[in-house]
């Protein structure tokens, strides 16, 4: 499918246009503001989480080689159903609050709805994944959670290195912002995903 075809088929509503940058230009006022006036290469995450703009480092390499891992193993759950997917550099606009997240990992499908071109809507994520580090337990294992199972994503997996032993859970049935089912398995032991997307995964490869 080539990128004209793909942009023809994005229906969702877009955010205004920026006006170019001048000494004019009044400051930004808000947290939303703000991250829309980063430069697109700033080597930092800039999230905006319950309104509050977010600055953090870059992950960690042991985060990078955890999201690899995961998007290799799901692989042939997205060749089937015709998905893709993103490991921690892709921007996504969480409908209502118009938060934006940047997830360790995400499944979203092709011809996802865009806010602009910057960031995929959050009404067209599969399954979304965070890596807990020791300074985004509170985050990945509560406030997460909270806003995407808000937001109607059907299934969230936290992979916990850092607890002891460590863990991976599977949450999913999304429902008045709480997820209805949550799965753990100590890392290493097989796990199965629920629809949509079906698929048994080694957490061996996490080890």
């Amino acid at each position: 499918m080539t990128a004209p075809q793909r942009s023809t088929q994005r229906t969702a509503p877009q955010p205004p246009a920026q006006p170019e940058a001048s000494e004019d230009r009044p400051p930004p006022r808000t947290p939303r503001e703000l991250f829309e006036s980063l430069p697109p290469a700033l080597r930092l995450r800039a999230e905006i989480i319950d309104g509050n703009l977010i600055v953090s480092p870059s992950g960690i390499p042991q985060h990078g080689r955890i999201a690899m891992r995961l998007a290799f193993a799901l692989q042939p759950a997205l060749e089937k159903q015709g998905w893709e997917s993103f490991a921690g550099n892709v921007d996504i606009c969480i409908e209502g609050p118009r938060d934006t997240m940047i997830p360790d990992y995400c499944v979203v499908p092709v011809n996802a709805p865009l806010w602009g071109d910057r960031e995929i809507l959050s009404s067209g994520l599969v399954l979304v994944a965070e890596i807990v580090s020791p300074g985004s337990m509170e985050m990945d294992r509560a406030v997460k959670p909270r806003i995407y199972a808000g937001c109607g994503v059907p299934i969230m997996m936290i992979v916990d290195p850092v607890a002891s032993p460590p863990m991976v859970t599977v949450l999913s049935d999304p429902e008045e912002g709480t997820y209805r089912t949550t799965t753990h398995t100590q890392m290493g032991k097989p796990l199965r995903i629920p629809s949509p997307v079906d698929f048994d995964l080694d957490t061996s490869i996490f080890l």
